[in-house]
């Protein structure tokens, strides 16, 4: 379920980041000179198919004056504006799980999200506004979704077994790996719409079977044997009920450079996968000029990458800790610096070959592969140090991370807003290597 319920999150997520390609109006650049460009806004098909002949081949450019014409910010502002209630719930999100447990927190989110998933459609045809409020509370329910996971695992899961766990959650990229040439097929078959309708309602069908299937704990589970829940109890020394802390010691815990190294090398990776998944299809489609299907199945490739790895990844992590072949730190941080710096290597190597069909595809494909090794870095770190409090700190680090959500939108938004070439994409490569560089050396100098 919780493998299911991540693939699921993230589909409700970038739904979107794939339909909007297919809701607005193409704008297609014109060489002045140099770099400078002017953006057209193509309402005309066969105007769009002299201009743009290389970029489509399927039936996308019939019905384009019917597309929205927002532009390069409103559409970012979209995108970004999800973070604005994502940031807003991360802690508390975290928090209330440690209280009332992460059944309820993860479950609710999930069934909230679903249904403001399915008025996607009727926000988008009232006003992008509305689209922009909409995706803001999708955030707001959505944000406390990942800290709620963690107190669940602290007393479901062992601690030599975590980092497998772990990898569930990057079933994310798995969900986003499935949604991306669904969406892509949905789109071009039946329209923009279907997408919403889809995700959304297998999200509420998720919802139904988590709240009759999953408990809060093995001494609440009905169905559990007596010898699997002595098991997990007593591999976790939570005989009987677990208690639960009164307080939180915020002080030594914004005063501790380890959660501190979490923060600032979350906040990196978050940043470079956020930028990845809500500009890859807008990349594709104006730089590499793929079309919707094209679009949608090679944006799917680096999120399948993801997910393999940090299964892989996951299950070495936990034996090197098992055998003793390495520490918990000394394993931490060698995935860490593996998950999050190598990536921003490779965004050098994009700033130079990414107007390459084949090199960008492979370069952002190997990028994310390499990050879904942060399962077996840091991303399970806080369960290490305070389990009592994992879902704090990771609500924590996801929150000032969020920031980097909004962050990157308005980003890419004011560097390609009626300029979208390849000069100004590289860029934006550029600020994704010194962020995933600066990000992991933090936690290779503090993480414990």
């Amino acid at each position: 379920m919780v493998i299911f319920g991540f693939m699921l999150n993230y589909a409700l997520r970038v739904n979107f980041t794939i339909a909007i390609v297919a809701m607005t109006k193409t704008i297609v650049n014109v060489a002045t000179g140099g770099d400078n460009s002017t953006g057209l806004d193509v309402t005309d098909a066969t105007t769009l198919a002299e201009l743009s002949s290389t970029t489509t081949t399927e039936s996308s450019v019939i019905d384009e004056a019917d597309k929205f014409a927002w532009d390069a910010r409103q559409q970012n502002l979209m995108l970004g504006s999800f973070f604005w209630g994502y940031v807003l719930t991360e802690l508390p999100g975290g928090r209330l799980a440690e209280i009332i447990g992460g059944r309820r927190v993860f479950g609710y989110s999930m069934l909230w999200a679903s249904l403001l998933t399915l008025l996607t459609p009727l926000a988008s045809n009232t006003h992008y506004i509305a689209v922009v409020i909409l995706r803001a509370v999708l955030g707001f329910f959505l944000g406390a979704s990942w800290p709620a996971i963690h107190p669940l695992t602290a007393v479901w899961i062992p601690p030599m077994d975590r980092s497998k766990f772990i990898a569930n959650m990057m079933a994310s990229s798995l969900g986003a790996a499935i949604t991306m040439p669904i969406c892509g097929f949905l789109i071009a078959t039946i329209g923009w719409q279907s997408v919403f309708y889809f995700t959304g309602g297998l999200g509420l069908l998720w919802s139904i079977v988590w709240f009759l299937v999953v408990f809060e704990t093995p001494a609440s589970h009905p169905r559990i044997t007596p010898e699997e829940r002595n098991e997990i109890e007593s591999a976790i020394n939570a005989a009987g009920k677990r208690k639960k802390p009164s307080y939180v010691p915020w002080m030594s815990i914004i005063t501790s450079p380890p959660v501190w190294a979490i923060i600032l090398t979350h906040g990196a990776s978050v940043f470079g996968f956020f930028t990845v998944v809500n500009q890859l299809p807008t990349y594709m489609k104006y730089i590499l000029h793929f079309n919707i299907k094209e679009n949608g199945l090679l944006s799917s490739l680096p999120y399948f990458g993801k997910y393999a790895m940090a299964v892989l990844s996951s299950y070495l992590a936990d034996y090197l800790r098992k055998s003793g072949k390495l520490s918990t730190t000394a394993t931490r941080k060698i995935f860490t610096a593996f998950a999050v710096m190598t990536p921003g290597f490779l965004m050098i190597v994009q700033v130079y070959m990414g107007e390459n069909r084949s090199w960008a595809v492979g370069i952002f494909t190997l990028s994310l592969f390499l990050n879904g090794a942060v399962t077996a870095g840091y991303l399970g770190n806080g369960l290490d140090i305070a389990p009592n409090f994992s879902g704090t700190i990771f609500g924590m680090a996801n929150t000032l991370s969020s920031f980097g959500g909004f962050v990157s939108a308005y980003m890419v938004g004011l560097l390609t807003n009626d300029n979208q070439t390849y000069g100004q994409w590289q860029i934006v490569f550029w600020i994704l290597a010194v962020v995933y560089i600066t990000g992991s050396s933090a936690y290779v100098l503090m993480g414990t």
